[in-house]
């Protein structure tokens, strides 16, 4: 049996599944692109704060928000990527 979600939890996760929803609306040239980007900046995000603050997940959840906002603008159709993130985001991940 799997351990109940906190409301932080799954409201991240859900925020998660927004951006994964918005690579799919890009052009398909694009939506590698994306994904690495949303992989990276949830990744970083992750390591960013301790999960015990609280009030600093729920500004990085906002901020996050915003930046989604701004990406699911139709006039965005690609993002560039910087190396670490091109090489970061390439990987995928395997069962072990």
């Amino acid at each position: 049996m799997t351990k109940a979600l906190s409301g932080l939890q799954r409201d991240a996760l859900a925020l998660y599944r927004r951006a994964l929803r918005m690579v799919r609306t890009k052009p398909p040239s694009a939506q590698q692109n994306f994904l690495a980007l949303v992989r990276a900046h949830f990744r970083a995000q992750a390591t960013a704060v301790s999960p015990r603050s609280l009030s600093s997940v729920e500004y990085l959840m906002r901020r996050t928000t915003r930046s989604i906002e701004a990406w699911e603008s139709q006039t965005v159709r690609d993002v560039g990527l910087t190396d670490d993130i091109r090489r970061s985001g390439t990987g995928r991940r395997t069962a072990s």
